[in-house]
């Protein structure tokens, strides 16, 4: 394979870490190897039997290579030497917990909130994670279910994928229809590789990290998502958080697409990772063993993942990344200007992306043109996503960056 051209990294993941913007569910996931890369295999343990597992491989085109060994002992990286993609599934559910927090309860069935495309290259040293918009006009996959039926596909918004496979109440199913869609519109295969995250979930890991360091660059306010957020640096516990996700329409949000939350969820994502691998849990046993089991409670996983040794060994192998190889990415996107604010992928760029993906190397982009810009109807004006600026490849600076919350915050520049 030719040596891949310099990589360019999307607007939405600038070079310094503190301008990079990330995304919600990713959270749970990026948290998580953060956490167990520290080796807390015996508190992990406690917490193990908690997660909400399905093994989806008989759902997929692709299965898990069946030699692995399930009942290997201690940490493994259980992809070892190959590249990892993993799924990453926030769902809007008005269940239980989930009713009260968003609102509506009447509302029944399985909705996608946010999807993101999480990829460990072989040799640990880079993380990628491509958001899609929920509005992305796409193909959705026929899809299986465990009884052997199948729930027939048709173009649409993104976010049917979940609602099509979630249909029997099955998180599994759910996720299974999800990867099977991407897989059909990208080529990248997941193996069955899952996380996802409901609203309580989400908020529980957020309050077990003891919140999120962020820099707000205006007074926010969207009644709709509960959040009034005044400009300035400050720590969101884990409601404030949420809101702070899930917020489209309101003052200071910008033009209320999809498109402008995914940069705020993005943003916050990278900062839970800053403040995880900065934190290193490994010295706080109990904050360690809150956190590993608010996780397991507040996450859904394929099987392979749910193994105590297979996480914390695929975590430990990241022990010495360096947060400059993060890249946070939003599939390259125009509005289908016929006014439903359905977004359509732009084909070649989005094509290169994930070709980088499925081949292990870094995302490039082209230099783009103007991007997007007249379909939403107020006056703000979303930042294009395909925009980019040159950098350098991984890094390899053998003490890698960690910061303190306080350092985060102080980070914090306003315009």
């Amino acid at each position: 394979m030719p040596a891949p051209t310099r990589p360019v990294r999307p607007r939405h993941a600038s070079r310094a870490v503190h301008r990079r913007v990330l995304g919600t569910l990713a959270a749970a996931s990026a948290a998580i190897l953060g956490f167990a890369a520290v080796g807390g295999a015996t508190y992990m343990q406690l917490a193990v039997g908690a997660f909400e597992t399905h093994d989806v491989s008989s759902l997929l085109v692709s299965e898990a290579d069946s030699t692995k060994d399930p009942e290997s002992t201690g940490p493994n990286d259980f992809a070892a030497g190959e590249a990892l993609n993993i799924a990453l599934i926030g769902t809007d559910e008005r269940d239980g917990e989930n009713a009260e927090i968003g609102g509506l309860a009447e509302l029944e069935g399985m909705r996608g909130d946010t999807t993101m495309v999480l990829h460990i290259s072989a040799d640990r040293s880079r993380v990628e994670v491509v958001s899609i918009p929920r509005d992305s006009r796409v193909r959705i996959s026929d899809c299986q279910m465990f009884d052997g039926t199948t729930v027939t596909g048709w173009t649409g918004k993104f976010n049917i994928a979940l609602a099509n496979g979630g249909q029997n109440g099955n998180r599994g199913e759910g996720a299974a229809c999800v990867m099977r869609t991407i897989t059909d519109l990208t080529g990248v295969d997941f193996n069955g590789h899952f996380m996802m995250v409901d609203f309580s979930g989400f908020q529980k890991m957020v309050d077990s990290l003891g919140g999120i360091p962020m820099c707000i660059p205006q007074d926010m306010y969207a009644p709709k998502a509960n959040l009034d957020l005044t400009a300035g640096p400050q720590v969101l516990d884990g409601e404030t958080a949420l809101a702070f996700a899930r917020a489209r329409t309101g003052s200071g949000l910008g033009d209320g697409t999809d498109l402008m939350r995914i940069e705020r969820q993005q943003e916050l994502l990278t900062n839970t990772v800053r403040k995880v691998l900065g934190a290193n849990l490994l010295t706080d046993v109990p904050e360690l063993t809150q956190f590993t089991r608010s996780a397991a409670e507040s996450l859904t996983v394929d099987t392979e993942l749910a193994r105590v040794n297979n996480i914390v060994g695929l975590a430990y192998s990241l022990r010495n990344f360096d947060t400059q190889n993060l890249v946070f990415a939003t599939v390259p996107w125009e509005y289908a200007g016929d006014g439903s604010g359905d977004v359509l992928w732009k084909e070649a760029e989005a094509a290169a992306m994930w070709e980088s993906i499925a081949n292990d190397t870094p995302i490039v982009l082209d230099e783009p043109d103007a991007g997007p810009t007249t379909e939403p109807s107020t006056s703000a004006t979303p930042s294009p996503t395909t925009s980019a600026s040159a950098t350098p490849g991984p890094s390899t600076t053998p003490e890698p960056k960690r910061e303190t919350e306080q350092e985060i915050l102080d980070s914090c520049v306003m315009p």
